[in-house]
Parts: structure tokens; C-alpha cells; sequence
């Protein structure tokens, strides 16, 4: 994957020289009781290696094999070196072929390519194992992000045949766009109506949140608080009683500010 938030390609673009291959990442986050682990080395365009259905960075690879994405992770996690090392076999249900334009120019575009899935992990380093319902999606854009947004927030409700999506952006030159989809196990999309926001507390670096719900939601766990972004899990109220979302606030404002780039690195080391 492109390092959509990586300093370094930043810095690239400043000098007008960047090359989006010379500048990728397999970023692995991992969550839990004792055992959370972070992994995000940015690697140049020698470590990488491109075909139809596989693509690796350095030691790590990412294929299509039998219907399934095949994700084999060998990394180091940051700022405690430790290795990071397994297998993720995610199953979809469907792919689904829905794109969503995110800006009004269409130069910002998503597309959930598997919103159900079955998902199979199984780690060496550490040790675990575990299956449960996975997801899959796709942003892609022809500028950078912080061009065009200020700010975004994304939330995916886990169903029981499916998903509930809910985009909610607000642009540089100040306009606004939200939409939420009700996307089924057979990949058919489904436009909802826009469900009321709801405030949520700052975190610890003063990101404002909210969330857009119809009904009440409790926060579960705030697994990643930054600067610029944080993300949570939920437990939400749905017509087929309580799920789990994530939901992610992003401030490209605070991605712009120069501090924030020269924090970065501390979490993206780069092996050019």
C-alpha cells in the first residue's frame, strides 16, 4: 500500500520529485490484553515487487489465492523492536464493485471491496490465533489528501448479513459530504438515510469526535490517539440489537502542521 501518511513521501512532493512506489508500508496493528503491537516500516521502490494478484514489501507479501487475500506478515514493531510474524487469510463473502466518489471533482475515491468477510489469523510471533467476521476496503486519489480535505470521520457497524457504513467529510474550502450505505453479504449496496451526529469526548490530544447514530453507543476501547487521528471501537444499538463498530477520526489540518510531520517518523521508520 501507498504510505498515504508518510513523512518522508511528504517531503518528496515538497521537492517534486516523489514516486508513490518508492514510498510503501504494510502497517499492522494489533490489539488486545498484553499484546498490543504496532509495525509500520516504510520501504523504497527496490523493496518492493508488483504483480496482477501478489505484491510484497520487503519480508512481507500480500496475494490472492483461491478466492482469498493472503497476507504474510514479517515485520518489526516500533518504538520496542520485537518481530511480528504470521499469516492472514481474509475470505470475502462477495466482492463488491461500488465506488463512491469522495469530493465533488472525484479526485478522492473509496471502494469497500469485501465489507463481509471471514477472517482466519494465526501469528507465530506472538503467539495467537483466532477467526471472526474481516472487511476490506480501498481509498485511492490522484492528489493528496490533505489537499482536498480538512478533516473525515469513517464508521463500519458489523451486522449480521452485512455492513453499515457511514462517510462524513468536511473539505479545505469549508463544504461538507456524508453518506451511509447498508452493504449485504452478496455485496448489494443500499443508500441509508443519514443518521444524526453525536458528539463523542476529545481524546487525549484534543481530537474532536463524533458519530453519526440513530441510537445510543457506548466506546468499548480507544485503540490508536495521535495527533492527527484516533480510532475506536464501539458498541453500537442497530435494529438487530448490539454491534461492534470501528470509527475513525482523521484531522488533515493537524496532518499539515510541521510538528506533526517531524512526530511522525517516531512511529514510520523508512528503509529506503
Amino acid at each position: 500500500m501507498g504510505s498515504v501518511f508518510s513523512p518522508y513521501y511528504a517531503r518528496a512532493r515538497r521537492r517534486g520529485d516523489a514516486d508513490p512506489e518508492n514510498h510503501c508500508a504494510l502497517n499492522v496493528a494489533l490489539y488486545g490484553d498484553g499484546w498490543e503491537r504496532w509495525s509500520m516500516t516504510e520501504r523504497g521502490r527496490r523493496w518492493i515487487k508488483r504483480e496482477p494478484t501478489h505484491f510484497s514489501i520487503g519480508p512481507s507479501a500480500m496475494c490472492w489465492e483461491d478466492g482469498a487475500l493472503v497476507i504474510d506478515i514479517d515485520e518489526v514493531t516500533v518504538p520496542i523492536p520485537t518481530r511480528l510474524r504470521g499469516k492472514v487469510r481474509l475470505t470475502p463473502s462477495a466482492i463488491c464493485a461500488h465506488e463512491v466518489r469522495l469530493d465533488p471533482q472525484g479526485l478522492h475515491v473509496w471502494r469497500p471491496v469485501a465489507p463481509f468477510s471471514r477472517i482466519e489469523v494465526a501469528l507465530e510471533r506472538p503467539e495467537l490465533h483466532w477467526s471472526g467476521i474481516g472487511y476490506h476496503d480501498s481509498n485511492w486519489g490522484v492528489v493528496p489528501l490533505e489537499d482536498s480535505f480538512e478533516s473525515w470521520v469513517w464508521s463500519r457497524a458489523a451486522m449480521k448479513d452485512g455492513a453499515a457504513i457511514v462517510y462524513d467529510t468536511v473539505l479545505r474550502d469549508g463544504g461538507t459530504s456524508a453518506f451511509a450505505l447498508r452493504i449485504g453479504s452478496d455485496g448489494n449496496v443500499t443508500d441509508m438515510p443519514l443518521p444524526p451526529r453525536r458528539d463523542m469526548p476529545t481524546t487525549f490530544w484534543r481530537m474532536a469526535r463524533h458519530m453519526r447514530s440513530e441510537r445510543p453507543f457506548e466506546t468499548v476501547s480507544l485503540l490508536e490517539d495521535s495527533p492527527f487521528y484516533a480510532r475506536t471501537l464501539l458498541k453500537v444499538e442497530t435494529e438487530e440489537g448490539k454491534a461492534d463498530a470501528f470509527h475513525e477520526s482523521l484531522s488533515l489540518k493537524r496532518f499539515r502542521n510541521p510538528v506533526v510531520q517531524m512526530m511522525l517518523p517516531f512511529r514510520m521508520p523508512r528503509r529506503g
